[in-house]
């Protein structure tokens, strides 16, 4: 939890009040969260294909960063409780499908225009 005090809360309450896309950037850098996006269009849309597809990440941060996509309202969680044991899937909801596309845009650029040290 975090601390609602601190300097850094007051700093960014105030960026995100400026304008949102500070707070869509302060969304999208939470790490693996655009890879879990990411993942779930190129169709791994269960939480297993997803740690298969992922190789690195936790449990605990795919679930957490799943929670986060839905909350935002950036994936739909589909659960199907006819199977037993009940299925649950993900998919891009529209907004997630537009932000996708723009993040791609940004990927291209990235790797076109920017010079990063190595």
């Amino acid at each position: 939890m975090r601390k609602l005090t601190s300097t850094n809360y007051y700093n960014q309450t105030f960026l995100e009040e400026k304008c949102t896309l500070n707070e869509l950037i302060n969304l999208l850098s939470k790490r693996w969260l655009t890879e879990v996006m990411f993942s779930i269009e190129e169709g791994n849309n269960r939480f297993s294909t997803l740690k298969e597809d992922l190789k690195h990440i936790s449990d605990n941060i795919l679930a957490d960063r799943l929670k986060l996509l839905e909350q935002h309202k950036l994936i739909i969680r589909n659960d199907n409780f006819r199977e037993v044991p009940s299925r649950v899937e993900y998919t891009l909801s529209e907004t997630g499908a537009k932000l996708s596309e723009l993040l791609d845009g940004l990927c291209h650029f990235s790797e076109t225009e920017m010079e990063f040290p190595e």
